[in-house]
Parts: C-alpha cells; structure tokens; sequence
C-alpha cells in the first residue's frame, strides 16, 4: 500500500506561485508514476499532469502547459507540483495520484492510488 499525502495549498492572488507536494509512505514512489488531477465542486476530476518513473517524461493539460511543472525527487520520495501565473479558473481541490504504469496518464481511473487533496483558491 502507498499513502500520499498533499500540503503546500492555500489561497493566493492571480499571477501569484504555488508549490504543491505530495509525501509518499509505503511504497517506493520510484515505481510509480505519478499524476496530478484537480477537481471542482460538481465537476469530474481534471487531469493537470503526469511524470515517469524516471522524470524522462512530462506531460501537462493544455490549461496549464507553460505554466505549470511536475517534477519529483525519488531520494525524497515526494512529487511536486509548481504552479506559476495562476488564474481563477486553477481554483479546485489537487490531488495527486501514482500507478505503476499508466496508458495514457489522463483518466483518473488509470491510477490505484490518491492522497486526499489540498485546497488552492485563486482569488482575483
């Protein structure tokens, strides 16, 4: 079993950055990739950005490319996310999520497991 656990949320004005991390217990998180979601009230879980095992590869949803990056110290066993010139619409609970393999990285349903989420609130 893996536990991951979020923190660095809070509430920030637009343009501002925010680091997310997501602490992992259990399980090496070097056997994992991992994956960042987000989710809105009455909304479905959003994909925001996934990272290989290895940090070989990325890959963001298009609302974030340019200005988000996931990154992760495996030594640490902690994923990050940086968030910069954030907007209003970056409002929503983040989660992160890791699975030992994924197809495309993008459906929430591709990961076994989920921390329990970090509030981030922009406000304008």
């Amino acid at each position: 079993q893996v536990q991951l656990v979020e923190s660095g949320g809070g509430l920030v004005q637009v343009g501002d950055s925010l680091r997310l991390s997501c602490a992992a217990s259990g399980r090496t998180l070097s056997s994992l990739v991992m994956a960042w979601f987000r989710q809105t009230p009455g909304k479905e879980r959003e994909f925001v950005a996934w990272i290989t095992r290895s940090s070989v590869a990325t890959a963001y949803a298009d609302s974030v490319e340019a200005r988000f990056t996931v990154s992760r110290d495996n030594a640490k066993n902690t994923v990050y996310l940086q968030m910069n010139s954030l907007k209003p619409e970056d409002t929503a609970v983040y989660y992160c999520a890791g699975g030992p393999t994924i197809d495309t990285g993008r459906a929430p349903n591709e990961y076994d497991y989920w921390g329990q989420g970090t509030q981030v609130t922009v406000s304008s």
